[in-house]
């Protein structure tokens, strides 16, 4: 899929005042961070950072392309390095599935931009969507299904990357097309999300009273993603400060919905068991709950 070559190099790290010509830091600042081949200078940082290789993100990043289920016929990849190899960005375009999701009568091509970096600059943040042009402030002339966003050594889920792209590809490629517009063009209030997750994805039954309660945490988790979802897929992403957005649509909810089902383990007895069939059928009752339904009616 993408230039492996031009990717094909490790980082390491090395003593800033073991450099020639030395560097002018003070004592303790952290240690260096070069490439291995041509000992190429990329950054300072702290002596904990964990260096994960380009090519191990990379490989991520491919599998969850290929397990995403997106038509990747005629499709075009691009791998661009900057500063040495302090960052990379990829960018994956899909002509198979050319569209027109909004009403602006413009044939747009979907595209996956993954951006990150090995000197802190960029976090790992990728975004799928319909672009007529697009920059990496989050200000974007088009239409973002799915997008992620975390740090560059954590938070590196191929499991719910790849659910990412497969439900921006379930939208894009037809499948439900009708349906999932719908839940993108269906505004939901925070107060409404909370209803839904409390009477679904988060309901517990309190062991003293024995009545259907929300499990706080849970709720609070999904509502935490929910605001995200708003934010980068319907507000001005990080120009948004965080919980200042007030609503959203029912595509946050269902891509809350999808990521959470897409994390965790539960504990029986002294095992760890995957939760995530669990959670799938949970989300799939939520989606056929009444709650769910009255959302689409209000």
């Amino acid at each position: 899929m993408f230039n492996h070559e031009a990717l094909d190099f490790e980082v390491e790290k090395f003593n800033l005042f073991a450099y020639e010509p030395a560097y002018a830091v003070p004592p303790n600042i952290g240690v260096g961070l070069r490439r291995k081949d041509t000992k190429q200078p990329l950054g300072i940082v702290s002596e904990n950072y964990e260096i994960v290789q380009y090519m191990d993100i990379v490989d991520g990043v491919e599998q969850a392309i290929t397990r995403s289920g997106m038509d990747l016929y005629d499709a075009e990849y691009t791998t661009q390095v900057y500063d040495n190899g302090a960052k990379i960005e990829l960018t994956a375009k899909f002509p198979a599935h050319v569209q027109v999701i909004d009403n602006k009568n413009d044939a747009v091509i979907p595209e996956l931009k993954f951006r990150t970096s090995q000197n802190r600059t960029w976090a790992n943040n990728m975004m799928v969507g319909l672009w007529r042009s697009a920059c990496y402030n989050t200000l974007v002339n088009g239409d973002k299904l799915a997008y992620i966003y975390g740090r560059h050594t954590k938070n590196f889920n191929v499991d719910g990357f790849a659910t990412k792209i497969q439900k921006a590809g379930e939208f894009i490629a037809g499948d439900g097309m009708n349906e999932m517009r719908t839940w993108y063009d269906t505004k939901v209030t925070r107060d409404q999300a909370i209803d839904l997750f409390s009477k679904t994805l988060a309901r517990r039954t309190d062991n003293v009273t024995r009545k259907k309660v929300a499990n706080k945490v849970m709720l609070s988790n999904l509502m935490k993603t929910f605001d995200e979802e708003s934010r980068h897929l319907h507000g001005r992403g990080n120009y948004d400060k965080y919980s200042k957005t007030d609503g959203g649509t029912m595509w946050s909810a269902y891509n809350a919905a999808t990521w959470w089902s897409t994390h965790g383990q539960t504990r029986q007895g002294s095992s760890l068991h995957n939760a995530k069939p669990i959670r799938e059928e949970k989300v799939r009752k939520m989606l056929g709950s009444n709650t769910w339904k009255e959302l689409l009616d209000a």
